[in-house]
């Protein structure tokens, strides 16, 4: 397999990585959270949007290529924030199977 070249340099963007944890709300709930894991370089590249519809309202879920220095603890339910925004990890792989880089598609989402 031809390794592929990603000059360093261009992981430009300044990263939060954050992972899903459960608080218990007093009420015997349990109330949904984010915790930071790490802050990390990366390089984000818009790659569509894809138009449609939920409960009857037009929404257009933007994905997103995240490309990172190679981590084995990233899971599929994490995200990334970047400027705020959210991004969602969908799927995982390391492209040349190098163990260098670690190439995440990720959907934006809400808070």
């Amino acid at each position: 397999m031809v390794a592929r070249v990603l000059d360093p340099g261009r992981l430009n963007a300044r990263l939060r990585l954050e992972t899903p944890a459960d608080a218990d709300d007093g009420q015997g709930g349990v109330s949904e959270g984010w915790v930071a894991v790490t802050e990390l370089w990366g390089r984000v590249e818009p790659i569509r949007a894809k138009p449609g519809e939920a409960g009857g309202a037009a929404i257009a879920p933007v994905s997103h290529r995240v490309t990172i220095r190679y981590r084995g603890d990233i899971r599929h339910d994490m995200r990334f924030v970047h400027r705020g925004r959210s991004l969602k990890v969908r799927a995982v792989h390391d492209p040349d199977e190098s163990r260098r880089y670690l190439v995440c598609d990720c959907e934006e989402g809400g808070p």
